[in-house]
């Protein structure tokens, strides 16, 4: 993938991240005030209940104004034009808290006038948490009021995130998931910088061997060329293999720099129109002299085919799947045979061979750069694992689809299909 498009997808997912970061801290924040409220106006409910009773009780009535005042988060003052007996305040309290599902811990101070201070009342708990309280020291005084109690909820905070622990799960999970994207990102980035590294070596050696093939291939055209040589069969027969193996890894620099190209999209297609049946009796003619053993059969197509490609590209891709035909045929002695064949639509060029085929498990990956099948500890087939994944490329390029059917011990059929008016 081009660098432009994995920036434009870091800065959509930056983006997207922070969206989503902000959204739940939204939403976290307004859940609380929410359930806050909700808190603060149940408790109100119950301590307005609370004093009513006691009013009640004592046969007076109730301030008009101020009767609850919220002091603090967590505490609350109300107010009575009477004095307030502990015990039965206790009770009261138990009683409207556990009716309106206040199920947190308390503690309450009964503001004694005479003496001008406030008497502790009581820690009352109301919640399954089986956990030590910590008493406060002291309760606030109101200087406002003349006959009231104060009641605290020391566990507010606590009780408010229990209440809202869906949200908070939901963020956790979230922000778990947030984590596990930039940490799967920060894992791409460094892979692809790697492969970049790799990339980066490899075109900048294979660049470096074109100047020492170019001077190889030269210097045994020259030997090749000598009388001595001539006169001279072993010399002969090492200047040829000199030549042969100079251009088998010419072949291949010239093959990875193909595939540089194609990464880089930077690499175009000389189209052409040609007769592909005349290419393929050329290619097969040169593929059959590196055999040694066993047969290449051609079988053409009736009439006048012509194609619209590139026909070096066209050639390689030939080239690559008899190569391969070849390298993994069965003893050495391959038996392949080409088809050319027409349909409405579409021309198919089929290769068959009866080689060692390869498994349902590896055939998924031909296409793969620098896969190779495996054949065990035996390391006789030449080659980078590049050609196949070299022949998907041009094809999609082209337009093209390639097929590869294949069954171990039996053989593989590879189909090129060429669409002659585009890919419907």
């Amino acid at each position: 993938m081009p660098t432009k498009y994995i920036r434009l997808l870091i800065i959509l997912g930056g983006a997207i991240i922070l969206g989503i970061i902000f959204s739940q801290l939204y939403w976290l924040i307004r859940t609380w005030d929410l359930k806050d409220q909700e808190f603060d106006q149940t408790v109100q409910i119950a301590l307005r209940q609370v004093a009513g009773d006691i009013a009640s009780y004592n046969k007076t009535e109730l301030p008009k104004q101020n009767l609850i005042q919220r002091r603090s988060s967590n505490i609350y003052a109300v107010n009575i034009n009477s004095t307030i007996d502990a015990n039965i305040l206790e009770d009261y309290l138990i009683q409207q808290f556990e009716a309106n599902s206040i199920n947190t811990d308390f503690e309450y101070a009964v503001y004694d006038c005479f003496a001008d201070n406030l008497v502790y009342g009581n820690y009352c708990k109301l919640s399954d948490h089986d956990k030590a309280f910590i008493r406060s020291v002291d309760l606030p005084k109101f200087q406002d009021l003349d006959y009231y109690f104060v009641v605290k909820f020391p566990s507010r905070e606590s009780y408010l995130i229990n209440n809202m622990l869906t949200s908070v799960v939901f963020s956790a999970i979230t922000a778990l998931s947030v984590l596990f994207f930039l940490y799967t990102m920060w894992i791409i980035l460094k892979q692809k910088k790697l492969s970049e590294l790799q990339k980066d070596f490899i075109n900048n050696m294979t660049h470096e061997f074109k100047t020492p093939i170019s001077s190889i291939k030269i210097a045994a055209d020259v030997l090749a060329s000598s009388e001595n040589i001539e006169t001279d069969s072993r010399l002969k027969r090492y200047a040829s293999i000199i030549k042969d193996q100079n251009k088998r890894l010419n072949d291949q620099v010239e093959k990875v720099l193909h595939i540089a190209k194609i990464e880089n999209d930077s690499f175009k297609l000389n189209l052409e129109t040609f007769n592909p049946g005349i290419v393929l009796e050329e290619i097969i003619n040169n593929e059959a002299l590196k055999l040694e053993s066993g047969t290449i059969t051609y079988f053409p197509s009736e009439g006048e085919i012509n194609i619209h490609a590139d026909r070096l590209h066209f050639t390689n891709v030939i080239t690559n799947i008899l190569d391969n035909a070849i390298k993994y045929s069965t003893d050495n002695d391959p038996e392949i045979e080409v088809k050319l064949l027409q349909h409405d639509k579409s021309m198919i060029i089929r290769v068959i061979d009866n080689g060692i085929g390869i498994s349902k498990e590896n055939l998924k990956r031909i296409h793969e750069k620098f896969f190779r099948v495996s054949t065990g500890n035996i390391h006789n087939v030449k080659g980078f694992g590049l050609g196949l994944f070299y022949v998907k490329n041009i094809c999609k390029a082209h337009g093209w689809d390639i097929a590869v059917d294949s069954t171990e011990g039996k053989g593989t059929t590879v189909d090129l299909i060429i669409y002659k008016n585009g890919k419907s």
